[in-house]
């Protein structure tokens, strides 16, 4: 690796910088030649230690199955903020419709992100992306129309979005926190793994950026 590194054109990668992006890919737990061989070893070669291993396997199914209780308490305390903050920019929305003629596909991405959130870490991704597009159509029109920000029922909701926007951000940092140790404990020899390759357990994918603001954050500001 440090071979092939040395191989590029400095130059380019300081001007250009190394991007870093999250394999968007559940790998499944899979037990290797040797893990298949201590199973069979300890049970039927060694009788006590086999004994004390299945034990530790009873032990790390459990371990597991609160492991995932977290996760899922995890998101949805993030589901919970993201509900609060549609619902806070549809009042910003519906604030604005009374001043202005706002876009209706404010609103139809509005009626997306308050339809629900499935259990499954894509859907949060994209709720969290229709989210920040209609903040980006609310802010652009609040260009639009200076006079618009001095309104004070608009300045308090918007002011609520960017709190609810940093809990969100700290939720998701304690919910990849969660996924980065199950990630690591499911492939942890002997018994863990094992007991996550019977469950059939994969990788969990964390939270990621989306592309439009990966984009955005790597923009010229000035």
């Amino acid at each position: 690796m440090s071979a092939q590194l040395d191989e590029l054109d400095q130059s380019s990668v300081m001007t250009e910088g190394l991007d870093t992006h999250v394999i968007a890919k559940k790998l499944k737990v899979e037990l290797d030649g040797m893990d298949k061989f201590v199973n069979v070893a300890l049970w039927c070669l060694l009788v006590i230690p086999g004994l004390v291993y299945q034990f530790k396997k009873a032990k790390a199914e459990t371990y597991f199955q609160q492991l995932q209780q977290k996760i899922q308490h995890d998101a949805s305390t993030i589901d919970n903020y993201m509900a609060q903050r549609a619902s806070i920019l549809q009042n910003a929305a519906k604030l604005l419709e009374k001043s202005i003629d706002l876009d209706k596909s404010t609103f139809v991405d509005l009626a997306k992100a308050r339809s629900g959130v499935a259990d499954v870490d894509e859907a949060r991704n994209e709720m969290q992306t229709q989210l920040n597009n209609i903040e980006r159509s609310i802010n652009v029109v609040l260009e639009r129309y200076p006079e618009l920000k001095a309104h004070q029922d608009i300045a308090a909701v918007m002011q609520q979005n960017s709190y609810l926007q940093q809990e969100i951000t700290a939720a998701r940092e304690v919910y990849n926190d969660t996924i980065q140790s199950w990630n690591a404990q499911i492939f942890s020899r002997w018994a863990k793994k094992a007991a996550a390759a019977k469950a059939g357990y994969t990788t969990r994918i964390p939270f990621t950026a989306s592309s439009a603001v990966k984009e955005q954050a790597e923009g010229l500001f000035f």
